[in-house]
């Protein structure tokens, strides 16, 4: 991906004003020259000398040639920038190559560069670069690195040129930028099936059929290129044409990944913060679930979703599967505390029973907001959460004891509603709760005499 900028971007307007920029470019070496050239026109005017005269003019012409000069030459040197990657987890590093193209018939003085960043991406940084010739190109690269998600502008270039001799010095800036988007961090997780829960697709993926007997079998009418096999005799001599039986119709198993966002259940800030873990624990079961070809789609608290999503999410094969990953990463990227205080919402927009296996994770619950999930369960196939354990994160942050036993009191009200129920400590390991989650939900399937 390229972006950049080229053309007369900040064209003065007017001879005036381009002659009033060219002379505002002038250099304290230039002024003096032009100074000196004056004065010394001045002096050779008064005394009569000629020679005299003719320094004066070579001193005073020269910042003024070498001005119009290269105010002439900086509208004919084109810059673009290019990001590898443009999407990067947070904690990676992303490079940016500039490029800059003498378009012009003459050759450039001292040319120096200054890409604009935010400063959680680093120093802004600069560069010197040689002369170049006529049609002649530079490209210089630099590497940005940020422990925060956000989407962050870079740009606008600007560039500094100096004519060969330091009399003029002219700043241009491109108007053109590129966005650079620092997703979460995605943890790879095991290959595990959660009991109760169909595989997403392949051989264990769960079909439907028109309708299920022999004789029942809607048919429709033949299209050219059908397996003749598959013709209906009994329909073809009813309607008179030839008819041909449905396909079986692949229905991929449904995942909903609930992310809680409400500010007064997380405390804290930064890339360590249990926020933070929320976020990227989503992100890795989103992509995880994704991959293994669910119809995946991510809830927040006040029941929004991802744009352009579709009724049953995402859900795709090859590039598909990368495209809605990226949509909703670039989603998770600038996601941020909502002002809601319940989960209401979210259990409005959950189907009963209807939506498969429901991943949620959550921040710290009251009585009420584990009731409301709590009951999230009777509208999920299947349920799993992973609840942050509000008193280890505060009190490795403030040294200050938690409320343990109401922690546990809501684990226990979301098992005996029959969720998978994890409590997450700081610093701990999601693919670790995930396996772990997959055991304990086996043995409740064993107990529960639940088919595996």
């Amino acid at each position: 991906m390229s972006i950049g900028g080229t053309g007369r971007e900040g064209a003065d307007g007017g001879e005036a004003g381009g002659v009033r920029t060219a002379l505002a470019g002038l250099t304290t070496r230039g002024r003096s020259f032009l100074a000196a050239g004056i004065a010394a026109a001045i002096c050779a005017y008064v005394l009569g000398q000629g020679e005299l005269l003719r320094v004066g003019l070579l001193l005073a012409v020269l910042p003024l040639l070498c001005a119009t000069v290269l105010y002439r030459t900086r509208y004919r040197v084109s810059g673009s920038r290019r990001l590898s990657p443009a999407r990067v987890p947070a904690g990676s590093e992303a490079r940016v190559h500039l490029r800059m193209d003498n378009v012009s018939r003459l050759p450039t003085g001292l040319l120096m560069l200054q890409d604009r960043v935010p400063y959680v991406l680093g120093p802004r940084p600069r560069f010197v670069l040689d002369r170049m010739e006529p049609g002649g190109r530079r490209e210089v690269s630099y590497r940005v690195r940020s422990d925060l998600r956000g989407r962050y502008p870079l740009g606008p270039l600007q560039l500094r040129l100096t004519d060969p001799f330091g009399m003029c010095e002219l700043t241009r800036s491109f108007s053109t930028f590129d966005t650079l988007t620092v997703i979460p961090r995605v943890d790879p997780l095991a290959p595990v099936r959660f009991s109760g829960e169909a595989k997403g697709y392949g051989d264990g993926r769960q079909r439907s059929l028109a309708l299920a007997g022999e004789d029942d079998v809607i048919p429709r009418g033949y299209r050219y290129g059908d397996d003749l096999r598959r013709v209906h005799w009994r329909s073809t001599a009813r309607y008179g044409e030839l008819m041909v039986r449905r396909e079986e119709q692949p229905r991929r198993s449904r995942c909903t990944v609930l992310l809680d966002t409400r500010g007064i259940a997380y405390e804290g800030a930064g890339p360590d913060s249990a926020f933070e873990w929320a976020v990227s624990g989503t992100a890795s079961a989103l992509v995880h679930m994704l991959e293994r070809g669910f119809s995946v789609r991510l809830l927040t608290d006040n029941g929004s979703s991802v744009p352009g999503e579709g009724a049953d999410g995402f859900a795709g094969a090859g590039q598909e599967t990368a495209d809605a990953a990226g949509l909703m990463m670039d989603t998770l990227a600038v996601i941020d505390h909502s002002d809601g205080t319940g989960l209401s919402r979210a259990y409005d927009v959950l189907r009963g029973g209807s939506e498969g296996l429901l991943v949620a994770f959550l921040g710290d619950l009251d009585e009420e907001q584990a009731a409301v999930v709590a009951k999230m369960r009777q509208r999920s196939g299947g349920a799993v959460a992973f609840v942050l354990d509000p008193d280890t994160w505060v009190r490795e942050a403030t040294d200050v004891p938690g409320p343990g036993d109401r922690h546990e009191e809501r684990l226990r009200m979301l098992r005996e509603a029959g969720w998978t129920v994890l409590s997450v400590p700081r610093g701990a390991s999601l693919n670790d709760l995930w396996r772990q989650a997959d055991r304990e939900r086996s043995g409740l399937a064993a107990v529960s005499g639940e088919a595996l």
